[in-house]
């Protein structure tokens, strides 16, 4: 690393902590001021409301490096423009490539953590949040619990119907299985009154269980009851059973990958949303990325007058990306686009505008202006 990226990212490193700290910040101050009643009402400890708070973090993150990004190059590239300070640098030869190289890899690295959190982080955290402030208002603790589910493993031709599901223990209460054959006739059966998974070694354990085989007619070949089943080799999970019924925007990419793969029988129009959602976990961290191609562009001026109107246009260009964004993947949940354009068009559509921008700057030529007849 060159004495000039050194002194390049100091500049942007301060006010994008601040920016990004910031933001964080006032997110804490709103969601406070919102669920405070209800915190005060469960009487929650201050290890609650660390637990609560620092579930939350994958999602901040996502959220706010993008904006952190934009108004961090804003500030930075601007005030070394204002004191002729890249003038000085495209005088000794440089390009304007290569005074944000540097800021191009700071995009790039931003793009990796938030895909780390976007994986699974993010989308679990959104889920949780409305459940552990329900838990804490009501005073309990907080629990991920489903209630009268039934679950079809059409893969395995299993069928599983349970009264609650502890997805945190992987356990399940009041448990009726059903197994059949390809021809649809039920030949074995399991009741229990829990069912426990154990991840480690793939294995449900039923307690308080009842097992029944029998014949294509119905007819009871075997009936035994025992105080613990132990079951090895079947592939379902406590999260693959509640997916089934979740909002695809609080699943994981795993979780998606196995929700399409067991369900692949469902209509396409229901798969639409999980499909679209699987794209937009991989898409959306590139907001980052892209940011930096907005932002450095319209950062980087030559005169003081130009200042104000490139941080509009940055500001602007990253709001409609925003925008476009939601919509699109919206779009894409309904199946009116196709998921892969659902979810990386934008990303794309603005990353060639950010490349547009770069070259207008380096060859230093006026932007094309547009305008609106009439006014």
């Amino acid at each position: 690393m060159t004495i000039l990226d050194r002194y390049i990212l100091k500049n942007f490193a301060t006010p994008f902590i601040y920016c990004f700290m910031g933001f964080i910040g006032i997110w804490f101050i709103f969601d406070l001021a919102d669920n405070l009643t209800d915190f005060i009402q469960g009487h929650a400890s201050f290890e609650v409301l660390m637990e609560y708070y620092g579930s939350q973090i994958p999602q901040l993150v996502v959220l706010f490096l993008p904006i952190g990004l934009l108004l961090g190059l804003l500030y930075s590239l601007t005030a070394m423009s204002r004191s002729n300070e890249i003038i000085s640098m495209l005088g000794a030869g440089l390009s304007v490539t290569r005074i944000i190289a540097s800021l191009i890899a700071v995009g790039l690295m931003t793009t990796v953590v938030s895909t780390i959190f976007n994986y699974e982080g993010a989308p679990h955290a959104a889920a949780a949040k409305k459940q552990m402030v329900r838990d804490i208002k009501r005073g309990e603790k907080r629990t991920e619990a489903v209630f009268g589910h039934l679950f079809r493993n059409r893969e395995a031709l299993r069928t599983w119907f349970m009264r609650r599901i502890n997805v945190q223990r992987g356990k399940m209460g009041d448990v009726q299985i059903l197994q059949q054959n390809a021809a649809g006739d039920i030949l074995q059966q399991w009741y229990a009154r829990e069912a426990n998974y154990q991840a480690d070694q793939k294995r449900w354990v039923l307690s308080n269980a009842r097992y029944a085989e029998m014949d294509s007619n119905g007819e009871i070949l075997k009936s035994e009851l025992a105080d613990s089943l132990m079951i090895d080799g079947w592939n379902e999970t406590p999260w693959r059973i509640l997916s089934s019924v979740m909002n695809p925007e609080f699943l994981g990419v795993s979780e998606l990958r196995d929700y399409l793969t067991y369900n692949s029988d469902f209509p396409e129009k229901r798969l639409a949303a999980y499909r679209t959602q699987l794209f937009y976990r991989w898409a959306l961290p590139w907001f980052c990325f892209v940011v930096v191609f907005l932002a450095a562009p319209m950062g980087i001026v030559y005169t003081r007058r130009g200042i104000i109107g490139g941080v509009a246009v940055a500001i602007g260009l990253f709001f409609v990306l925003f925008l476009t964004s939601i919509l699109f993947a919206e779009l894409g949940k309904g199946q009116r686009l196709p998921p892969f354009i659902a979810a990386w068009g934008p990303m794309m559509f603005f990353f060639l505008i950010g490349l547009v921008l770069l070259w207008f700057r380096s060859t230093n030529r006026d932007l094309p202006k547009f305008k609106i007849p009439g006014l």
